[in-house]
């Protein structure tokens, strides 16, 4: 065996070594005959460095472009897609989505002013590019960089169509690659004019239309065959910014867009300036319309509930529905002037420009939303698609978890100390600590150390007996429930979530907070409680189709919180936010730096979650919680419970001197769970109800934030 081990590797030895001297000699030969030097020499590097370069930018290319080409299908122009009519709560149309693909008018039927128009604006070179305008694109930035702003777009009719058809309308790196490969998409399988046709038949116009020969008939009451120069002109402005440009919102500023546009015209070489002066001299007047309420964010929210319905199979095979929601158009209009009039008055102060709402039942019917400062710049939807931090509005959850376990109770004193998990150590909006006092005082005054120290007592329920492991037991409690309270974004578990690092949207906030409002049950928001097909045919009820809500919190943690929520209201953070003669509970919450400012409050009536913040997550200039959006809830919410009959809150059924009774007169013994010698809640609330003791909390002196001393986020009121 040694010696037949000993001739094989003899025997590899020698044939690789013959093996590799014969292929050095091969390559030898090979490269003697196709050795190039001098210029062929760095012109056969260069192409052999750009196939290397080439492939792999294709590969590249090809991976970000299968995001884009996913959301296209063979049929995608000739589907049938949803044609939904929407009504509100008293049967009232207010809307329609679902826009198919219409045939009324050829392209070459569309006027040749309103084309031109349109292309001379919104872009030039569109029947010389390929989808993608580098030259046009370059342009707009020389002249945003001049003008210190956002003075010229850069994307292409077919980029804009791109986004339309396929894309929603998120601000982010992602929508804009693949908008810009669907656009390379559109050009390959359509004609430029019928690029053209689709996007003069879907662009939004504002007022509720979509498409010219809506919009034409909507502003000037005419076919859209039928209108003049300085009515195209009109037309043609709308399509960047329909609600700012809108002739029935604001015509001065509609018609100065529409000399833009003539001037434009000029310029692009389609009309001369003597041909001009008319339509400069007698701009066009639309026919005379009110101010119509606008629910177009509540729309889009619901079109897309409808669709999900759909996804499900709960409403057979139908494509024609007529969606009765629970839409109120008085506190819709209510919300979009309180939001517009605050931004206006105060936006520049405080250095805000975006601000969402949602309002709702307590059982989950969403009465009213505002997803932006204006639908026309940006359908972005904040309230339901933006994900910010909350701050103290989400301390709630912590105490919801904490009263569950019953070691906890309203008039349970807790202490005010630093309390540090690892290296990170949260303090208080004043960097001082209050020491020892009733818990719903500490909710009140928005104590930040509380909700964390409830974390590490959660924890060693379980009986962990480490701290930091204890807290991530802790939170891993609040988590759970704050997803079945109706937080459906990802919270990450960090030692600053229970004093709001996670983020969350408005309309799960809303959801949240209603189940505190209606005794305990999970509010899941819909937007839909009668659906009926095009014949009349009822296919879905909200109240028999889905299954009943489930229990989440006892009815003693309902009141409790409550009652403590109340508190916040009456002598704490949220005093701005209160209701007169109506019971109000709530919580404001800020960011660090002033990023994101909310209040969250209700009623026995209805639920309303505000934020105000900007896109850029840039800091406000001390704007808190409970200031504009507390102002805005109180704008809303006041109004809204006039001349209805005003339901008590869980905790508060006989409440009409002010008395908490829902659990019976306050105990006269401490509750379960108070520390020896704890007095009664009535003596806590004699001796910790002092007027005084609250006047410094409703807004801290200018400059004072919470601060971290490791840098993690800390809940500020």
């Amino acid at each position: 065996m040694l010696g037949f081990d000993a001739w094989l590797n003899d025997g590899l030895y020698s044939g690789g070594r013959s093996f590799g001297e014969a292929y050095e000699r091969f390559a030898e030969r090979i490269q003697r005959r196709f050795r190039v030097r001098g210029v062929k020499r760095i012109v056969l590097d260069l192409a052999s460095e750009g196939v290397t370069l080439g492939l792999a930018g294709g590969v590249v290319m090809l991976t970000l472009a299968q995001s884009a080409f996913n959301q296209t299908s063979e049929n995608w122009l000739k589907a049938p897609d949803l044609a939904v009519t929407f009504l509100d709560r008293y049967g009232t149309e207010v809307g329609r989505r679902g826009i198919k693909h219409d045939d009324s008018l050829r392209i070459d039927e569309f006027p040749d002013i309103l084309v031109k128009a349109l292309i001379s604006t919104e872009d030039r070179r569109f029947y010389e590019h390929w989808g993608i305008d580098p030259i046009g694109t370059l342009r707009a930035v020389t002249v945003n960089a001049r003008g210190g702003g956002h003075v010229q777009g850069g994307s292409s009719l077919t980029q804009q169509l791109a986004k339309n058809l396929f894309l929603s309308n998120e601000r982010s790196l992602e929508r804009k690659i693949n908008e810009a490969f669907l656009a390379l998409w559109l050009e390959c399988h359509l004609t430029k004019n019928e690029i053209l046709k689709l996007y003069l038949d879907r662009a939004y116009m504002g007022g509720g239309t979509f498409g010219a020969a809506a919009a034409a008939d909507y502003y000037f009451g005419k076919n859209l065959k039928d209108i003049t120069l300085p009515e195209a002109a009109m037309l043609a402005g709308l399509f960047k910014a329909p609600t700012k440009y809108a002739p029935h919102v604001n015509l001065p500023a509609a018609r100065a867009r529409a000399a833009d546009v003539l001037h434009n015209m000029v310029e692009a070489g389609y009309l001369t300036e003597g041909q001009i002066q008319s339509a400069l001299r007698n701009p066009a007047t639309p026919v005379t319309r009110s101010r119509d309420i606008s629910a177009d964010y509540y729309l889009d929210w619901a079109f897309n509930e409808i669709k999900k319905l759909v996804d499900e199979g709960k409403l057979k095979k139908e494509r024609v529905l007529v969606v009765k929601t629970p839409l109120d158009l008085a506190i819709q209009k209510r919300a979009d002037q309180a939001v517009e009039n605050v931004l206006r008055q105060f936006g520049d102060a405080f250095d805000v420009e975006q601000a969402a709402l949602v309002t709702m039942d307590p059982d989950g019917a969403v009465r009213a939303m505002v997803g932006g400062a204006d639908y026309g710049q940006s359908q972005f939807n904040r309230a339901t698609d933006a994900l910010r931090q909350p701050g103290s509005s989400f301390k709630p959850y912590v105490y919801a978890a904490a009263l569950a376990t019953g070691q906890w109770r309203p008039e349970t004193r807790v202490v005010d100390r630093p309390v540090c998990i690892g290296n990170w150590c949260p303090a208080n909006y004043g960097r001082s600590f209050a020491g020892a006092m009733p818990l719903w005082i500490a909710v009140a005054k928005s104590i930040n150390t509380i909700p964390v120290q409830f974390s590490i007592a959660m924890g060693k329920q379980l009986g962990e007996t480490h701290d930091a492991r204890a807290a991530k037991l802790g939170r891993a409690k609040i988590i759970e429930l704050s997803h079945k309270m109706g937080i459906t974004s990802n919270l990450v578990d960090s030692v600053s979530l229970p004093i709001g690092s996670a983020e969350v949207t408005v309309i799960d906030q809303a959801a949240g907070y209603a189940v505190f409002a209606n005794g305990g049950k999970r509010a899941k928001p819909y937007a839909a409680t009668e659906i009926r097909t095009g014949a009349g045919e009822v296919i879905y009820r909200h109240d028999t189709s889905e299954t009943p809500p489930e229990q989440l919190l006892s009815t003693r943690v309902v009141a409790d919180m409550n009652y403590m929520l109340n508190k916040v209201v009456d002598e704490g953070t949220g005093r701005k936010a209160a209701v007169e003669g109506v019971r109000t509970a709530g919580k404001s919450g800020t960011t660090n730096a002033y990023r994101d400012a909310w209040f969250v409050g209700y009623t026995g009536n209805l639920v309303t979650a505000v934020w105000y913040g900007n896109d850029d997550h840039s800091s406000t200039k001390n704007l808190t919680g409970g200031s504009l959006p507390a102002i805005t809830f109180h704008e809303v919410m006041a109004p809204a419970h006039q001349g209805i009959e005003i339901k008590p809150m869980p905790g508060f059924e006989s409440d009409k001197a002010g008395a908490r009774t829902a659990q019976g007169p306050a105990p006269a013994t401490p509750p379960p769970g108070a520390p020896a010698g704890a007095l009664s809640r009535r003596s806590f609330e004699v001796l910790g109800g002092i007027g005084s003791l609250f006047r410094s909390v409703e807004s801290p002196p200018p400059g004072r934030a919470a601060f971290n001393t490791v840098g993690g986020q800390v809940g500020v009121p």
